[in-house]
């Protein structure tokens, strides 16, 4: 099948108008704000209709890969003994390793076309980094990265990529930006304070930043992964009763999940699986919140658990992201998705599982998806159902060996503690924001 030629806008499906964002406290004290975004985007972040065409430049670099396989994982469903049809979505096989390129060639294309000569972004697992390696290489632009140092010491061979790619690659925090060494005393790092330090770079001519998962256009290009898997289960004459994939910030669950949303005559249930150890959804709050440590950028309303939230260390690095998309949590506020939590360890077990049968590693971040469909097969199978689930592979996990070695070893925790006083420490820090009338 071919890969779609517009991008899918769940907002106009939706009888839903998102709270706005509201200026930083340091803008209304007289700082101002340099315009990141090009307007091209900002027309796709406010717009309200149903398709979004897809530039030709940007469908170009897709037919590289796209339309991506839907398989059904057969031999995983017989390691389970389950009578639910699962279907995986298999976003791996192209030059970055996960869906994060849907976004990350789209915003380059557009970055590109406003004048930019080169992006900064930040990364946690690497997966985004590389991707927009990837995008940047593609329309000939410059591309420095900021990556959460513990990710980079675990996942060494993302760093080779990028830089093979010819992007720089900085570990986070750094000691090259304020942000940086403000926040020096946490030396593992979060995607928090990598944002703060790519939000730095944009000081030098030429640079804009880019966002990889929070963004509403995030979401929107990521579309292409359920618009395919939709038609794809069509071709097998199934409909997808469960949607299942990873969270971290948002745009691989959105990516997949919002094309299941449009009206239809029969619904489906979308459950987003965020890490135990960063329970966004969860266990966070509805509120407005910084998204990065700079405290810079405008206020969005999201699920949060604090700008300042340092989740415990964990294999999951792209997960680790402190608040969700300010979509994902206006659908989750009004019951129209579901989100789960689990703990690493539990989710490795599925993800061993998964190798073993279907052939494929997932990305700790994938295997979460993983595991939340093995958790609903053995529910249905309980209750006497036979669902078909479809869920996200995001990305391979031929970079996180390390990962899989100390779960083979013994040396992934069974249980990581993110206490309540831990969060509500966190949230203490929330700006002050009456709510906008």
């Amino acid at each position: 099948m071919k890969a779609p030629e517009a991008w899918y806008n769940v907002l106009a499906d939706l009888d839903l108008d998102l709270p706005p964002d509201l200026p930083p406290p340091a803008y209304r004290d007289g700082a101002r704000l340099d315009p990141q975004v090009p307007l091209s985007l900002i027309r796709q972040e406010m717009s309200r209709k149903r398709w979004i065409p897809i530039p030709a430049e940007v469908s170009e670099r897709y037919a590289r890969w796209r339309a991506t396989p839907l398989r059904r994982a057969t031999e995983l469903e017989a390691a389970l003994g389950t009578r639910a049809r699962l279907y995986y979505k298999y976003e791996g096989d192209n030059p970055s390793g996960s869906h994060k390129l849907n976004t990350a060639i789209a915003q380059a294309y557009y970055y590109k076309a406003a004048g930019a000569t080169r992006l900064a972004v930040a990364t946690g697992a690497g997966q985004w980094g590389t991707a927009v390696a990837t995008a940047c290489r593609m329309f000939g632009l410059e591309c420095v990265v900021y990556m959460v140092r513990t990710s980079l010491e675990t996942k060494p061979h993302r760093r080779t990529i990028m830089e093979m790619l010819g992007a720089t690659v900085i570990a986070s925090p750094s000691d090259g930006t304020e942000a940086g060494r403000r926040f020096a005393a946490e030396r593992s790092g979060t995607l928090s304070i990598a944002l703060a330090e790519a939000m730095e770079a944009t000081r030098r001519p030429g640079t804009r930043f880019c966002a990889g998962s929070g963004e509403t256009y995030s979401l929107l290009h990521n579309t292409v992964m359920g618009l395919e898997a939709h038609d794809q289960l069509a071709e097998h004459e199934e409909h997808a009763d469960i949607v299942v994939a990873g969270l971290g910030a948002g745009s691989n669950f959105a990516g997949l999940a919002f094309p299941f949303l449009r009206p239809g005559p029969r619904p489906t249930r979308c459950v987003s699986v965020e890490p135990a150890a960063c329970p966004k959804l969860t266990r966070g709050r509805y509120a407005y919140d910084f998204t990065d440590s700079s405290e810079q950028n405008p206020l969005q309303k999201m699920y949060t658990l604090g700008s300042r939230f340092t989740p415990p260390s964990m294999h999951a690095g792209g997960l680790r992201y402190h608040a969700t998309a300010k979509v994902v949590s206006a659908l989750y506020d009004r019951g129209l998705v579901e989100a789960v939590a689990y703990q690493q360890r539990e989710v490795f077990e599925s993800a061993v599982l998964f190798a073993r049968a279907e052939g494929v590693v997932p990305a700790p971040e994938s295997a979460h998806a993983v595991h939340g469909a093995v958790v609903e097969a053995a529910k249905a199978d309980r209750d006497g159902r036979s669902p078909a689930i479809l869920f996200s592979l995001s990305g391979h996990g031929l970079f996180d060996m390390a990962a899989y070695r100390s779960y083979l070893d013994g040396q992934v925790d069974e249980d990581i503690d993110v206490t309540d006083e831990d969060i509500e420490r966190s949230l203490a820090h929330l700006p002050a924001q009456p709510e906008p009338v």
